[in-house]
């Protein structure tokens, strides 16, 4: 199960990222803010409904 939490938000964090460099053409602080927040809620979403 945690397992499973984690890498579902590997993927969540993996296509967020791939969108902000095609949208953005890169990078910035506040994409990698939003990585770990999108990981962090993934992995608290998927343990509570689990």
């Amino acid at each position: 199960e945690t397992a499973s939490a984690v890498v579902l938000a590997l993927t969540a964090a993996e296509l967020l990222l791939r969108h902000c460099v095609r949208r953005l053409g890169g990078v910035t602080g506040d994409v990698f803010g939003a990585l770990a927040e999108t990981a962090a809620v993934t992995v608290l979403v998927v343990l509570s409904l689990g």
